[in-house]
């Protein structure tokens, strides 16, 4: 992790190629063609899969979780300053993920209320991406939420029920508006 902080913030091309090969020795499983933009965070990176032709943007924060799973599909592409509480996370394979989209797979209880919410127990709720799914640009997904394949979240959308295959969900919160296959 050290290595990886050092090469993290780095442009040039030794700097990427170093930023791949330590998440290769770093992640649970790393496919080929990966691409790794500067100032990736990575928490957790033990917990981690990616797939084949993966692309993650500049400044995008992974959290994983000691105990937690966080699977990446091949051929997805990450825009920068994502942000993924990847504790129980699937992203399908095709998956395109708007910049600064963020995904939230944990919530505190809040109980008992006399407490500060911050200090109440975590629920960690899976959270999972389908087949060819595509996530607007600041979209949001909350705990438990299931994307289908190939629906769309639009730009800026908060996501807190699950959106059916080949939904176009959008909105605060997102509701679904039509369906793909209907003309």
């Amino acid at each position: 992790m050290d290595l990886f902080g050092r090469c993290r913030a780095g442009e040039s091309a030794v700097d990427a190629m170093m930023r791949r090969v330590l998440m290769h020795a770093l992640c649970k499983r790393v496919g080929d063609g990966l691409q790794v933009g500067p100032n990736v965070v990575l928490k957790h990176p033990e917990t981690m899969e990616f797939g084949d032709c993966v692309f993650i943007g500049a400044q995008t924060m992974i959290q994983g979780r000691f105990d937690g799973v966080c699977k990446i599909g091949s051929h997805v592409w990450i825009g920068p300053q994502a942000y993924f509480d990847a504790r129980d996370l699937v992203l399908e394979d095709y998956v395109g993920w708007g910049p600064g989209a963020k995904v939230l797979g944990s919530v505190h209880t809040g109980i008992p209320n006399t407490e500060p919410i911050i200090a109440t127990g975590l629920v960690i709720q899976p959270v999972t991406v389908g087949f060819g799914a595509d996530i607007g640009m600041n979209a949001s997904i909350l705990p438990g939420v299931h994307i289908g394949a190939h629906a769309i979240v639009g730009a800026g959308a908060v996501v807190t029920h699950d959106v059916p295959d080949y939904a176009v969900a959008s909105g605060v919160p997102a509701r679904v508006v039509r369906d793909r296959r209907e003309a």
